[in-house]
């Protein structure tokens, strides 16, 4: 008997995140947002790179207290948007796009909580709604596990939980799991490796690995689900 694959990935949860992070969570049947890990100062946990003037800018959203020594889940957002609106209008306006996805960006900086994790995790499944991506999304700490477990243990105790057959991880991970590891509990590890995607921005000399925003922007979202595809597993 053939057994059913159940593919599974685990990513902390990154405001606006690039493409290939919508790339990996199309590519699964259960997404997992790891809430209940260590905060990373300097990380794409409260920050992205968007287009302004031509150029990459870097936002940042501030945080109320934060600390590597505090989970995700433990931080508070105290950021009320008025100057990242004021930049994401000034910069895109003029995008072909800019009407429905300020709306969809409003709802987001309207979210009441502020929890940093919820926040996230609410603006992913927004995107990810607009974008159309069914995947199952699952906040890690409303999740049951041993959290004594760390690294790969961990990742594969919550692949047994999820019956999950399949772990796809980002391409970086190839650093930090072992096939070999895996295929030991009957798991199957994959790493995605993004194909090279550019689109046209206003005129200007094409700017990559920009958070999702300037994807939505720029491409409809037929487009955009064109790119989703544009990976390979090795």
């Amino acid at each position: 008997m053939i057994l059913k694959s159940m593919k599974l990935a685990i990513m902390q949860p990154y405001l606006f995140p690039y493409i290939g992070y919508f790339q990996l969570m199309s590519a699964v049947d259960k997404f997992v947002i790891y809430d209940d890990v260590n905060y990373i100062k300097g990380g794409w946990i409260n920050r992205n790179n968007i287009l302004v003037n031509g150029q990459k800018y870097l936002f940042t959203v501030a945080l109320d207290k934060s600390s590597s020594f505090k989970h995700i889940n433990e931080i508070f957002i105290k950021d009320d948007f008025i100057k990242l609106q004021k930049t994401l209008r000034e910069s895109y306006l003029k995008a072909p796009y800019f009407k429905q996805i300020n709306e969809l960006l409003e709802n987001i900086f309207s979210y009441n909580e502020k929890q940093l994790g919820k926040f996230i995790a609410n603006s992913i499944k927004v995107v990810s709604s607009y974008l159309e991506i069914d995947t199952e999304l699952i906040i890690s700490s409303e999740f049951n596990k041993n959290n004594i477990l760390t690294n790969k243990d961990k990742v594969i105790h919550i692949c047994k939980l999820s019956n999950a057959n399949q772990y796809i991880n980002a391409i970086g991970g190839q650093e930090l799991y072992n096939k070999e590891e895996f295929t030991a509990h009957d798991i199957e590890l994959k790493f995605i490796k993004s194909h090279d995607i550019s689109y046209k921005q206003f005129n200007n000399e094409f700017i990559p690995q920009l958070s999702i925003i300037d994807v939505m922007m720029f491409n409809s979202p037929e487009e955009i689900k064109k790119m989703l595809n544009q990976y390979e597993l090795i």
